[in-house]
């Protein structure tokens, strides 16, 4: 079964041969001095959060084994497989599992882990009832980890192999970057994202605060570790220069690929310089270790490298229609040549790369066929592996069994509200050339709606982008494939283009359920340029009649938030009515994700109109709710509004760092971005040159002018309204002494969206700085038309903001 390849092996002399003895017991531990003293020092203080990242081979297993070794205390160890069930925090369960002894008392809430361990009944808390909310239910998994934990703390918490993590045990991870456990030290491993691809925990790990974790890279060994290598193994004193030369410039200094290499030197003698055989990869090692096996052997060996890391002796039997005894000596065998070893859960590979190279020595067909075997073996298990059989038939080149699996495992992962995985599983549905158009399109509507909430956005909009090219597709598929592009463009920061696809695709959707909802996101007015308040309010009261005619409460609540929203902004005091209503209704109380979100915006509206304290007792209101659901993709939303609150009410002492860390992290949440780099902007101009003077004030001011203009140039670019406005309205500002006639630029292109916009109270900045500007040229009427639109535009509404610049405008120009 597995092509046995060339033998490379050549005669040769040298004229001084080196001839190492027989290697007995492991390779030792060299270098990494600078990372393990950082890690104990790093685990001697907790809590702490640690992520040991490096190419495959690198030596992270070793270096933490290294650190175990000394380290006391209770250490909880989990491991990640290479293809997981879509099942939420396996490898925390398993290091849980294995300290169940030690456990002390613990908070009620620990109580949701017993539907997940049921071995450990007897120890954990009562099950509390289940929730109706899935994410509150995963909110309330992840602090039920974190209680076990807490309770087994002082502990080290080591998870290795993190790359391959289902992502709620990521979200869990995500979840300890803020929420970190006393006396806990956690150290995660990973192996190195490569450019173009990601993996959940990657992705988690860039939206947590970038203090939150210590991230040790791992990189090759140098030519002086190589050498040390070299002369431990090989029982050598004083290695040969060309050795390590030859040594590094074929295993690249891959610590794991130095071993094996040397290792095999080691067990066969002769002179490593004549020696040409020396693997250049893990390949030439492996096929040296095959060469001894049988036929029969390989066979097995390579159907267990299709099987996985961990080969089942039951599986790979009815795999290759082999008794149990057969597959056992088999994988003996393997494992006298090495290429197999001891693990708690029985024989396995060494290492992955040991497995991949095993496996791509299994000739293509031969390697399709046993996929197929493996998967129609797998079918017949209760409850199905619907994860695995996809991975097994999307590897057979089986595209229609793929699809069925893995859209049963997508559903599978929505249902327990894992909609990272679902979205995962449903792009690599998209990938099938000969997957036919209704199910195409059945199966990017799921692709939609998963990732919105998950991580797979940024993936899923080309496919949904090309889709909707497609002349050909129906109107109803139409008008919920562009719904869904819609809003995900929205939350990746394109505010226009996602506004345009959700104005594209109301004409085409047919339920009034979803018809509403998305006339109501359209009636949003601090979104988007180019679209007149008037046009708001149209779609605010389509939407109003759509979902009476819906019957649909939930569609009747979205349109009554987005009518409270826009009212904010108009500075009509009605607004403040609807909010009362709809926050003591049993209606909202029951989606306590929709009122966080709703509690958010009417808090940006009380801020854009001049309503500090209703601001601050909604975002209030919101944190708690963020807090009670687990929502954490509202977050960042929640850290935004609260700063844009202390820089709207002068609290700017520590807020430009405050939101210069904001900005690092808001790819959280990509609509927030803009607005948060709008305040750091805002704060820069504020504070521009107020602490001291010369150079460093003139730097200043250059700063905080560069970091304006900037976002101008991308609020521009998506067409995002309100950050435009608000750097426009500073830049004018800032540029009001030194540059007059450019401030009376800025403040007019400010006013002049305004005014397009069709809500004055929005202008109320940018027509002061005219009227500061017509005033020190000593020509105030120059002003008069904007100070008179502005007045004109307020006139009856609840806008302070705007009526304390008119104030000051009327001093400066007199009516």
């Amino acid at each position: 079964m597995i092509d046995g390849g060339q033998d490379t092996t050549r005669g040769g002399g040298s004229p001084s041969p080196v001839r190492p003895e027989r290697l007995r017991g492991p390779v030792e531990f060299v270098g990494r001095a600078t990372e393990l003293a950082q890690l104990r020092q790093l685990v001697a203080t907790p809590p702490c959060l640690i992520l040991l990242e490096g190419e495959p081979g690198i030596g992270k297993s070793r270096l933490v084994a290294e650190l175990l070794a000394d380290l006391p205390g209770r250490h909880l160890v989990g491991e990640c497989d290479d293809v997981p069930e879509p099942f939420p925090l396996g490898v925390l369960l398993d290091a849980i599992r294995g300290s169940a002894d030690r456990l002390g008392p613990l908070s009620p809430v620990a109580g949701a882990l017993v539907p997940l361990l049921p071995e450990l009944v007897d120890v954990l808390p009562d099950a509390p009832p289940e929730l109706a909310d899935p994410a509150a239910e995963r909110h309330r998994l992840l602090r039920a980890v974190a209680a076990v934990l807490a309770a087994l703390s002082p502990a080290t918490l080591l998870l290795e192999d993190l790359h391959w993590a289902d992502p709620v045990t990521c979200e869990f991870v995500g979840y300890l970057s803020t929420h970190p456990v006393a006396g806990l030290a956690v150290v995660l491993t990973a192996r190195t994202a490569t450019p173009g691809s990601s993996t959940p925990i990657h992705d988690t790990l860039a939206r947590t605060p970038p203090w939150s974790v210590t991230r040790v890279p791992l990189g090759p060994l140098d030519a002086d570790d190589v050498r040390r290598l070299a002369a431990r193994t090989l029982r050598l004193a004083d290695p040969p220069q060309q050795l390590t030369a030859t040594l590094l410039d074929r295993t690249a200094g891959i610590p794991f690929v130095v071993e094996e290499v040397l290792r095999t030197l080691a067990e066969r003698g002769g002179d490593p310089l004549a020696d040409d055989s020396v693997p250049f990869v893990l390949r030439d090692v492996l096929l040296w270790r095959l060469r001894p096996l049988d036929e029969a052997t390989r066979e097995v060996l390579g159907a267990a490298a299709v099987l996985g890391m961990t080969p089942d002796q039951r599986i790979l039997a009815s795999v290759l229609s082999l008794d149990r005894m057969a597959i056992g000596t088999a994988l003996t065998a393997a494992h006298r040549a090495g290429l197999l070893h001891d693990a708690e859960d029985g024989l396995r590979f060494r290492h992955d790369l040991a497995r991949q190279v095993v496996y791509d020595l299994v000739p293509r067909e031969s390697r399709e066929w046993l996929h197929l075997r493996v998967a129609r073996v797998l079918e017949q298990e209760l409850p199905r592996p619907v994860a695995q059989l996809a991975h097994h038939y999307r590897r057979a080149g089986s595209g229609a069994d793929f699809v069925r699996n893995a859209e049963a495992a997508a559903d599978l992962a929505t249902e327990r509200g894992d909609d990272a995985t679902a979205a995962s599983f449903l792009l690599q549905t998209m990938d099938i050339a000969e997957l036919p158009r209704p199910v195409r399109v059945r199966l990017a509507a799921k692709l939609g709606r998963s990732a919105i909430d998950g991580l797979s956005q940024a993936e899923a909009i080309p496919v949904l982008e090309r889709l909707l090219g497609d002349r050909r597709l129906p109107p109803g598929a139409r008008g919920e494939l562009g719904l869904v592009l819609g809003r995900m463009l929205r939350q990746q920061g394109e505010a226009l283009r996602g506004y345009t696809e959700i104005e594209r695709a109301v004409p085409y959707l047919r339920a009034p359920r979803r018809k509403a909802p998305a006339l109501a996101v359209l009636a949003a007015p601090d979104t988007v340029v180019g679209r007149h308040v008037d046009d708001h309010l149209a779609r605010c009261e389509e939407a109003e009649s759509v979902a009476e005619a819906s019957g649909y409460p939930a569609a009747h609540l979205a349109v009554r938030i987005a009518r409270a929203s826009l009212l904010l902004e108009l500075g009509d005091p009605a607004a403040w009515a609807i909010i009362r209503e709809l926050r003591a209704s049993a209606e909202l109380a029951d989606r306590p994700r929709e009122h966080a979100r709703a509690c958010l915006n009417w808090a940006q509206g009380a801020l854009h109109a001049g309503h500090p304290e209703q601001a601050e007792a909604l975002l209030a209101a919101g944190r708690v709710l963020v807090d009670e659901t687990g929502y954490e993709r509202l977050a960042t939303l929640v850290e935004a509004t609260e700063l844009s609150l202390d820089r709207a009410a002068g609290r700017l002492d520590g807020l430009a760092e405050r939101l210069r860390r904001l900005v690092a992290s808001a790819e959280r949440m990509p609509v927030t971005l803009l607005d948060a780099r709008a305040e750091l902007a805002t704060v820069l101009a504020r504070t521009a040159g107020t602490a001291s003077g010369g150079d460093d004030s003139a730097e200043e001011v250059e700063m905080a002018e560069r970091a304006l203009r900037e976002v101008v140039a991308d609020a521009g670019r998506v067409g995002a309204i309100w950050p435009l406005v608000q750097a426009l309205s500073a830049l004018a500002r800032l540029t009001l002494a030194e540059r007059p006639d450019e401030a009376v630029r800025h403040a007019t292109d400010a006013l002049a969206l305004v005014r397009g916009k069709g809500i004055l109270a929005w202008a109320g900045d940018a027509v002061l700085v005219l009227a500061e500007a017509a005033a020190a040229a000593g020509d105030p009427a120059r002003a008069a038309a904007a100070v008179a639109e502005l007045e004109a535009g307020i006139a009856g509404r609840d806008a302070p903001l705007a009526l304390a610049a008119l104030r000051r405008c009327r001093e400066l120009v007199p009516a």
